[in-house]
Parts: structure tokens; C-alpha cells; sequence
């Protein structure tokens, strides 16, 4: 047994391709995202498939992504590539000191982001790293006023400065309970974020052009309120793709909202060493995966 088990392997950059193709959903937008042909990515896969004995990607017509020996061997995937990278970093510590003032937003407080923080520690326990948890609008102001150093906020895709780190990009829509019928006249429901949401200041402005109104009957400063809120039928939202549901509706009756973008963005006088190493980090991840995951 000891013999069958050491004559396998597990190969880091094919571990790597399939996180890929998880994350891009499919093996053509991995080797995009990793810089390699698409015969490339397969090989790695197909070799891996080869020395494991069994198949991890679905191939079926119809099929899912993965099969159930795949899915299971991406749990594995993620700690062993986590561990393997931390490794490789811990040897390369250096004293570095400082302090970061961070600010992230409700969506990025349990994602991959978190894993590179909590690694970033390990590895600069002499960097001392505050965060704030706000609302995009409210990270940006903070920004402005020079109270964060670096923010994780959600802006709409052509807002997307040259000098941001993209770590996401994700549709919006209007939404609706499938149990909820809108007439023909009147106002329409509308499931609200905060005042201090850019969504919300979007449909006031832009999202009743073309003759709808909107009333506002439901206000929440969380996205799992509204959508508690949506699927209760009480009204319309703004959600974004990863907040979908099976029983909410797209609709289609009012103007399209613009597409999203999450993005790393710092301060314009924001410059040490500690910041530009966390900053680099982050976007070292996302070169080798094309992005970073995001909580649902």
C-alpha cells in the first residue's frame, strides 16, 4: 500500500490548472487566464487524471465541471497550493515593519483575500494591519480623505482606473421573486441598499429613465437582507450575479445596469513598503489565477 502510495503524485502546476478552470469555468478561459495553450492546461489535467487512476473533469455532454473524484480533489488543491506557496515566501522573510490602514467590504470579508491577509501575517508579524468594514462609497470617501491607505471596493466597470488591481467582474440585474406579478401602471416596489450604496444612487438617478418609478419600500445596509427581502416578494432589487437565487426572476422592464467590478485601490500619497508588498501580493495571486474568489 505504502508502495502504491508513493509512486503517485499530486503536480503542482497541474493542481494549479485545475483551480483555474474552476475559477473561469472552463478549460479554454484557464489557459487564457494562465498564459498557456489550451492543449497545455488539458495535458496537465490528463496526466494528473493518468497517475490518479480515476477522471476529474466531466466530459459528458451535459455534464457539470468536475466529477465527484475532481470536486473532491480541489479542497485538497486549495490548502495544498496555500501551503506550498506559503512555504516557498517564509523562506524569502524579511523585518518587515510598518502599518496598513485597510478597508474591505461586506463581500470580501470570508474570500481569498482573506487567506492572503491572514498569510501576509504569518509570514510580517512586524506589520501591523487595521481594516474597516464599510460600503464601497464610504471606502472610496475614506480613501479621498487619505483615512485608509488601501480599500477592496466594488465600482461599475468603466469606473475601473489604470492604477486598480481588478480582482472580479460580475453582472448586475433587476430582480424579482418568481412569486411576484408587477402590473401594468403604478410604481414599482424597490428592495433598497443604504443611502450610502452606489447601486441605490444608480436607480434613482438612471433607473427609472424611460417612465418606471420606483418607490422605495425596504431598506437594508447587508446584501443577505435583501435578498431575504426579494424572495419574499416584497420587490424589485439590484443584485449582482453572485447573490442570484433559483426562484428569483431577471427582469427586464427597466433600464440595464452597468456590469462590476471589484477592485484593489489605493490612496494617491499611500506609498510604503509594507503597502506595496501586500499590493503586490494580491496581485501576484490574481496573475496566476486570472482572479480572486469572492463570498456568495
Amino acid at each position: 500500500m505504502i508502495t502504491h502510495i508513493t509512486g503517485r503524485r499530486l503536480d503542482i502546476d497541474a493542481l494549479r490548472a485545475l483551480r483555474a478552470i474552476k475559477l473561469h469555468g472552463g478549460v479554454t478561459r484557464a489557459a487564457e487566464a494562465l498564459g498557456l495553450t489550451q492543449s497545455a492546461v488539458s495535458h496537465k489535467v490528463k496526466r494528473m487524471e493518468t497517475s490518479l487512476g480515476c477522471e476529474l473533469l466531466d466530459r459528458r455532454p451535459g455534464g457539470g465541471m468536475f466529477t465527484s473524484e475532481g470536486e473532491g480533489l480541489m479542497e485538497y488543491a486549495i490548502k495544498i497550493l496555500g501551503l506550498h506557496d506559503e512555504a516557498l515566501r517564509n523562506f524569502a522573510k524579511s523585518d518587515l515593519t510598518g502599518r496598513i490602514l485597510l478597508g474591505f467590504t461586506e463581500d470580501t470579508t470570508c474570500t481569498d483575500l482573506s487567506r492572503i491577509l491572514g498569510r501576509f501575517r504569518r509570514l510580517h508579524p512586524q506589520v501591523v494591519v487595521r481594516t474597516k468594514v464599510r460600503m464601497s462609497l464610504v471606502l472610496r470617501s475614506m480613501l479621498e480623505r487619505g483615512e485608509l491607505d488601501v480599500a477592496i471596493v466594488q465600482v461599475f466597470a468603466h469606473e475601473v482606473r489604470p492604477t486598480d488591481v481588478v480582482l472580479f467582474r460580475e453582472k448586475l440585474h433587476w430582480v424579482k421573486s418568481r412569486e411576484l406579478s408587477l402590473g401594468p401602471e403604478g410604481a414599482i416596489p424597490f428592495l433598497s441598499f443604504a443611502d450610502e450604496c452606489f447601486y441605490r444612487r444608480w436607480a434613482i438617478e438612471v433607473g427609472q429613465d424611460g417612465g418606471a418609478e420606483l418607490e422605495t419600500v425596504f431598506e437594508c445596509s447587508s446584501a443577505a437582507g435583501i435578498v431575504a427581502a426579494v424572495e419574499a416578494g416584497l420587490g424589485v432589487a439590484l443584485l449582482s450575479d453572485r447573490h442570484l437565487q433559483p426562484d428569483m426572476e431577471i427582469i427586464h422592464c427597466l433600464p440595464t445596469p452597468p456590469a462590476l467590478a471589484y477592485v484593489v485601490r489605493r490612496a494617491k500619497k499611500a506609498r510604503n513598503p509594507a503597502l506595496e508588498n501586500l499590493i503586490f501580493e494580491i496581485e501576484r495571486e490574481v496573475s496566476r489565477y486570472g482572479r480572486l474568489a469572492l463570498a456568495s
